[in-house]
């Protein structure tokens, strides 16, 4: 039901895409540009999605000499899941967080920031990686990282749009689009896109939690994991992309209770009740 559900929303996204481009150009030559630019998007989201997300963060490959302890979890824990080991990336910020990022298991990436590595002890660090894995094992990664860059597309689109109504002084000519159009769609195309990514997102971060807490056999970890991320976030947030902040284990900007209201992820209260209602025993899980 859930890839029923984030099929329909990233249609949705795309369907967004090409509302803009018609608004835009109008008739024949604004549907088509729009068809064609949405699937160039999504193709390109599909074979890129690791290096764009990654590009997002300046994201750089870390080898097994420079951080073995990271390494050996991050490969323990492929081992037990039953996916490649991905590939791993620093994130150079003093900010603590993490995402993966990959169209399928064989072409997929773990990023931590520096931040995480020096603040979070061994257990928690598991719980945040093994989080990171079920979202690769679940291709959660391609569906965010299309969601992200479409997302990323349409705010891109509507912030050159208002440009144009600025400078443009909002005339246009018979033949051209509508400025009450092209306002309506600088104000609300931004907004849509946030709320179907928060749609795709939430449940996807439920079921990594739920399934790190499986891998891990130790559910507690991950909840403490997340509840001193989210104090981290307030203190040192992290600068990047926001259409590529689904991607991370914990929102990298502190929300406002309004601005809350559109997080893409759900709230750590929920995710660390939900942990904790687990209290799986460790290693009862994957024959251990």
């Amino acid at each position: 039901m859930n890839q029923v559900k984030t099929v329909a929303l990233l249609g949705l996204l795309s369907g967004l895409l090409i509302t803009i481009t018609y608004t835009v150009l109008g008739g024949t030559l604004g549907a088509v540009s729009g068809i064609t630019f949405a699937a160039l998007m999504n193709l390109g989201a599909w074979y890129y999605s690791d290096r764009i997300a990654l590009a997002a963060y300046q994201a750089q490959p870390v080898s097994e000499h420079q951080a073995p302890d990271l390494h050996r979890i991050v490969a323990r824990l492929s081992q037990r899941a039953g996916i490649p080991k991905p590939a791993v990336y620093l994130i150079p910020n003093p900010g603590a967080n993490a995402f993966a990022t990959g169209r399928d298991p064989e072409h997929a990436a773990v990023a931590v920031t520096t931040g995480l590595l020096q603040i979070l002890p061994g257990d928690e660090l598991e719980g945040v990686i093994a989080h990171e894995l079920t979202h690769i094992l679940s291709r959660d990664t391609l569906t965010q990282a299309v969601a992200a860059t479409i997302a990323g597309a349409i705010s891109f689109l509507a912030q050159m749009l208002s440009y144009a109504l600025w400078f443009g002084g909002g005339n246009r000519d018979d033949d051209g689009p509508s400025p009450l159009a092209l306002l309506a769609t600088v104000l609300l195309a931004p907004v849509a896109a946030t709320v179907i990514q928060l749609g795709i997102s939430r449940t996807r971060e439920f079921a990594a939690d739920a399934g790190a807490a499986k891998l891990t056999g130790n559910p507690q970890a991950l909840a403490r994991a997340l509840k001193r991320l989210e104090a981290i976030a307030h203190r040192t947030p992290m600068d990047g992309n926001p259409a590529f902040e689904p991607l991370m284990i914990v929102n990298a900007m502190p929300k406002k209770f309004v601005s809350s209201l559109f997080s893409t992820h759900p709230s750590t209260e929920q995710r660390v009740a939900r942990l904790l209602a687990m209290e799986t025993p460790p290693n009862t899980l994957f024959g251990l």
